[in-house]
């Protein structure tokens, strides 16, 4: 087998895992199988497929993954997710397609302490989607307002799939965060011009109040300290990614008890749960996946492909309109994180032969993923909604097509204008 090429190996290797899918098995499944069975044609001893992806599991920084899915979980135990959807509320729920607009501008609140999609549309839209329904929105159109800007909360820091992304192609997180900033307020923005326009008619019932909004940032504020602990330890180099995960957690769990004192045993201990279950399922799939790029990356395939791509063209954007179509489509069918630990080793020595920076293809890659939320026939945030709202999957799925159109049109913006991501990054080097 020793005569087998690069190119033959990494065939082989997506032909079986293509196969195992095809079949129903599940992603974990299917990359570990497939590793499996390449490493025992190839005469690799298996033991060697522990050892990388045991050393994976255990860096540093992948510990800020169960301490950010505990620190979501908590601060919407602890009324923390409600108080910021309150002031969301009224400082643009008055007017027209105010309450949609505050949805949006919830999930970027409540993404900018929860690092999770389906986390953010969940808080979210159990708060949310009842309130449109008694204003006179379609039920199935407040489903997919939620669904859709649910996917901010992985682009707006901080973000579990940064940190899986900065993982497996040992990017920094930091500045993975700090990319997210602009962009998450760009997709934002073209979600509420979205709203804007097609809810002109549909008048909330509000009124704005200065004493009303100056009440709900009285109330949230402990809320609204929680995202600027967080990232301004981070960026004032206080401390890294994964102790400012760390600090998220105490500081919930202080607010929950002693501020809030809405944090229960039982809330803390049903938190604890959901974490375990989340954070034991990444992590297989991050061990198989390790697995799966060590074999690639040991045996040069992704150069391979790099080659020959770039014998077939020389023109970054057409690469870029490739690889953007491609991210959409595996994001109607597989879960962001395995997309990010699949395409990594893949696509990144593609893109940076193109000269493009790794912080500006991960961004872009995560922008796909949190359009894929939103697409089925998985997306994630879809289901939540519709499970939120009881409207059908189909419903909600036409309903939510402009906002996926404005999504895709901001991450051609991205493309185009990479200053925009690698902006405040290329800030943090110039910092003294």
């Amino acid at each position: 087998m020793e005569a087998l090429t690069p190119m033959a190996i990494g065939g082989l290797l997506f032909a079986i895992f293509f196969l195992l899918l095809l079949i129903g098995s599940p992603i974990m499944v299917a990359l570990g199988v497939g590793t499996m069975a390449c490493f025992l044609i190839l005469d690799i001893d298996l033991s060697v497929m522990i050892e990388k992806a045991f050393a994976q599991l255990t860096a540093f920084p992948l510990m800020a993954l169960p301490a950010f899915v505990l620190a979501g979980a908590l601060m919407e135990a602890s009324g923390i997710s409600r108080r910021l959807v309150n002031i969301a509320e009224a400082m643009v729920g008055p007017i027209p397609g105010g309450l949609a607009i505050s949805t949006v501008l919830s999930c970027v609140f409540f993404g900018a302490i929860s690092g999770s999609g389906p986390a953010t549309t969940a808080a979210v839209g159990m708060l949310m989607i009842p309130a449109m329904r008694r204003r006179g929105y379609d039920p199935a159109y407040a489903a997919a307002t939620t669904a859709t800007a649910g996917g901010i909360g992985i682009i707006i820091p901080p973000s579990i799939p940064m940190v899986i992304y900065g993982v497996t192609g040992q990017v920094s997180i930091s500045k993975m965060f700090m990319s997210g900033f602009i962009p998450g307020i760009i997709i934002a923005t073209a979600l509420c011009v979205v709203h804007y326009m097609k809810c002109r008619d549909l008048s909330s019932g509000l009124q704005w109040s200065a004493g009303h909004i100056a009440h709900t940032i009285r109330n949230g504020f402990w809320s609204i300290m929680a995202p600027t602990i967080i990232l301004g330890g981070i960026y004032a180099g206080w401390f890294t990614p994964t102790e400012a995960a760390i600090v998220a957690i105490f500081y919930t769990v202080f607010v929950g008890i002693f501020i809030h004192k809405e944090l229960k045993l039982r809330a803390f201990m049903s938190s604890l749960n959901t974490t375990t279950w989340l954070t034991g399922r990444v992590l297989v799939l991050v061990f198989t996946a390790t697995a799966f790029g060590y074999l690639l990356t040991s045996y040069k395939i992704p150069n391979e492909i790099a080659s020959w791509v770039l014998g077939f063209t020389d023109n970054v954007y057409l690469v870029w309109t490739f690889v953007v179509i491609f991210l959409l489509f595996l994001g109607m069918f597989m879960e962001t994180l395995a997309i990010i630990m699949l395409v990594t080793p893949v696509l990144l020595p593609i893109m940076t032969a193109y000269g493009v920076d790794p912080i500006h293809f991960g961004l872009v890659l995560i922008c796909c993923c949190g359009i894929g939320f939103s697409t089925p026939p998985l997306g994630e945030n879809m289901f939540i909604a519709s499970g939120i709202s009881d409207q059908p999957l189909e419903h909600i799925s036409i309903k939510a097509l402009p906002m996926v159109a404005a999504n895709i049109t901001a991450v051609v913006l991205l493309v185009i204008f990479p200053q925009l991501v690698i902006l405040l990054p290329n800030m943090m080097d110039a910092t003294p």
